[in-house]
């Protein structure tokens, strides 16, 4: 009897270890909550404050020399302004990265001369540092249109689902001005406050929506955007049915999102092939090269 009621202590005491040790489960709704709440600005600010202030202490006297090279480029400033990004911060980056590698190469042999008293000659530092200045000044561009590839696509995906709103609200009964406004005052992100911005000053100014839109599209590279703003500037000027339109729209940008995936999806099939494939070569070396060894030391 006592053995039976330890035992069964020890299993209490073991259930509630597990269970203490456990991470409790959020609510549903604390994690609607979380996804709907909007991002906080404040790291982004931070960040970015630190990262301008490097690129001034390195790179902003290079700022003009830099331009004076034809740097922004038409594709980068775009980029740039999707990513919300300064175009002078940017560059600084770019000349300091540049800075770094002229000078890595030559601290390199330096040390090297004066550790192990090996001395390369002086074409071995000067190729290194042309060398990692060129890599170097071209790869802050590499992260910035890796990100910009990135919120387009989430630009894209917020438009499909303002222009699926957009149908909605006009099939029942709403203005085309009425139904865009509801139909961006929806979603959330950065793209769908591009979209509301634009619709705002648009009013403020006493402008054509679609005309801020075009420019939105246009200042961003975003040819799903002007082609909206067409097609809402067609609609307005010569009353085309906008809604078939929309929803023509809307779907021709669903497939496109299919196709995106789907090719995404076998790229990534693709990708995780290759370590097989390595590793079945490596297996059959493996396996190989004693009978190779054995055959070429008998000739």
């Amino acid at each position: 009897m006592i053995v039976i009621l330890l035992g069964a202590l020890f299993g209490a005491g073991s259930t509630a270890l597990v269970y203490g040790l456990r991470r409790p489960r959020p609510a549903l709704a604390d994690v609607l909550i979380a996804l709907n709440a909007p991002a906080t600005p404040a790291d982004t600010r931070t960040h970015g404050a630190e990262e301008a202030e490097w690129a001034t202490r390195l790179g902003r006297r290079a700022v003009p020399l830099v331009r004076a090279l034809g740097f922004p480029t038409a594709s980068l400033r775009a980029d740039l302004a999707v990513c919300g990004l300064d175009e002078e911060q940017h560059l600084a980056g770019k000349a300091a990265c540049a800075a770094a590698g002229l000078v890595a190469p030559w601290a390199a042999v330096l040390l090297l001369s004066l550790g192990a008293g090996v001395w390369s000659g002086w074409w071995v530092p000067v190729a290194g540092a042309l060398a990692l200045a060129v890599v170097l000044f071209f790869a802050p561009d590499l992260n910035v249109c890796q990100q910009a590839a990135q919120r387009r696509r989430e630009m894209r995906h917020t438009l499909s689902l303002v222009l699926d709103l957009t149908v909605i609200a006009l099939a029942g009964g709403a203005g085309i001005q009425q139904a865009l406004t509801q139909a961006v005052a929806a979603p959330e992100g950065w793209a769908a406050a591009k979209l509301r911005h634009a619709l705002n000053v648009a009013r403020v100014t006493r402008t054509s929506p679609w005309l801020r839109l075009g420019e939105l599209g246009r200042e961003l590279a975003v040819g799903d955007l002007t082609e909206l703003a067409s097609t809402l500037n067609l609609a307005g000027s010569e009353g085309a049915k906008i809604r078939g339109s929309l929803a023509a729209k809307a779907r021709a940008m669903r497939r496109r999102r299919i196709s995106e995936a789907d090719g995404a999806a076998q790229a990534a099939t693709e990708r995780m092939s290759l370590p097989v494939v390595g590793l079945f070569a490596a297996f059959l070396l493996l396996i190989g090269y004693p009978a190779l060894a054995h055959v070429m030391a008998m000739s």
